[in-house]
């Protein structure tokens, strides 16, 4: 048992931006059980949540129609679903929890088909996730450069209940060790969870995104801050704009694909529509540079460490729910390397803005030789309430 601990307390310290990757649950009460059965009407397999319609039929013979939340597109067809389970028509039942904001809206943790088939929030209906783990030898590019080239996914995260209602997130491949709900030795259930404080707070969203700094702010970063509301489309994420390049690379568990070459490494990230490009042959930063939410990187290889420096960054949040801004001045440095004794693509990260913030934001996460395709994200965000 200490080793299965330690264990995860390693794999824990991996994935240190768990508590921010499930962005909907707030919406939801589930401290309340519900079940909608109807015909299913639509399917709509997008991103970054999902969405089954179904008309439900009354006791008075009278129509209404419900839509229920699943998990994103991209995270349910890299688990074996596909739109030919909902047959538009068939009958179909779902168990979960009310939405807070709108009427016949349902989170769904369990699905039971015409068929008979049934199948919980985060099941696995084909063995997709298939990581090599185990000691490899680096591929090289002509010149003696690490090869990175091709798609690379973070490791899917579930809920250890895997309706969704209870319990914490924890990486696929170690979720058979817990009972259903259980939260990990020194780890905290999620917030919105059954349960949790912020699950019965008056106002939900409020509590979940309005965290304070993850850093100490300056003036001018608590400035940046005024009016604005994690919770609204002030956040970039719920009005489908990417964030920046540290978050969106691991944002709920990505598929993203490197194209590289000799002079240069794009990098397509696998959530919004986001690309940018590692200048290999630069030392320094053009002048002119345009503000964008990429910024400019310039990078090179160091002992195998592929070393990016990146600025001309246009103002923006560095984490929304944590309430943490940063400036045209941010700076970053990433170092992205293979791990030879596992497969893995590692990257860790730092970023600074004397502008904003004080001191400096810090990261690491692992990605592993995908056996699902990178697909465009095609963001389409139905999750939210209607008065924003």
């Amino acid at each position: 048992m200490h080793k299965l601990c330690a264990f995860i307390s390693v794999i824990l310290l991996s994935f240190p931006m768990w508590v921010s990757a499930h962005h909907g649950l707030a919406n939801f009460n589930l401290n309340v059980d519900i079940s909608v059965q109807g015909r299913i009407t639509d399917i709509a397999m997008i991103n970054p949540h999902s969405w089954v319609y179904i008309e439900v039929t009354n006791a008075d013979g009278s129509l209404t129609n419900w839509k229920c939340e699943l998990r994103g597109g991209t995270v349910l067809r890299r688990s074996g679903w596909t739109q030919a389970l909902f047959e538009v028509g068939s009958e179909i039942t779902i168990s979960g929890s009310p939405d807070r904001f709108e009427d016949n809206t349902c989170y769904t943790g369990t699905i039971t088909f015409a068929n008979g088939q049934s199948l919980d929030r985060y099941d696995q209906i084909i063995e997709t996730e298939k990581y090599l783990r185990q000691q490899i030898e680096i591929s090289r590019l002509n010149n003696g450069d690490p090869n990175i080239n091709g798609d690379w996914a973070a490791e899917q995260v579930v809920m250890t209940d895997p309706r969704g209602l209870e319990g914490t997130l924890v990486p696929l491949s170690i979720a058979d060790q817990f009972e259903p709900g259980e939260v990990p030795p020194g780890g905290n259930a999620f917030q919105g969870s059954r349960g949790t404080p912020e699950s019965f707070s008056d106002d939900p969203l409020a509590t979940t995104w309005e965290l304070p700094s993850i850093l100490p702010l300056t003036e001018a970063g608590k400035a940046a801050l005024v009016g604005f509301d994690a919770a609204s489309t002030d956040n970039p994420r719920l009005r489908c704009e990417t964030t920046n390049i540290m978050w969106d690379w691991s944002f709920d568990n990505p598929v993203n694909r490197i194209e590289q070459t000799q002079d240069e490494i794009r990098l397509i990230y696998g959530t919004m529509i986001f690309e940018r490009t590692i200048h290999l042959n630069e030392t320094i930063f053009p002048q002119d540079l345009e503000p964008s939410r990429s910024g400019y990187s310039i990078g090179r290889w160091e002992n195998d460490v592929l070393i990016v420096y990146t600025q001309g960054f246009l103002d923006g949040i560095l984490m929304a729910g944590r309430n943490t801004p940063h400036s045209d001045a941010m700076r970053v440095v990433e170092r992205f390397s293979i791990d030879a004794s596992n497969g893995s693509l590692v990257r860790s990260y730092t970023a600074e803005d004397e502008k904003y913030f004080i001191g400096q934001f810090r990261g690491r996460d692992t990605m592993f030789v995908s056996s699902y395709p990178w697909e465009p994200y095609e963001c389409d965000d139905r999750s939210y309430r209607s008065d924003i």
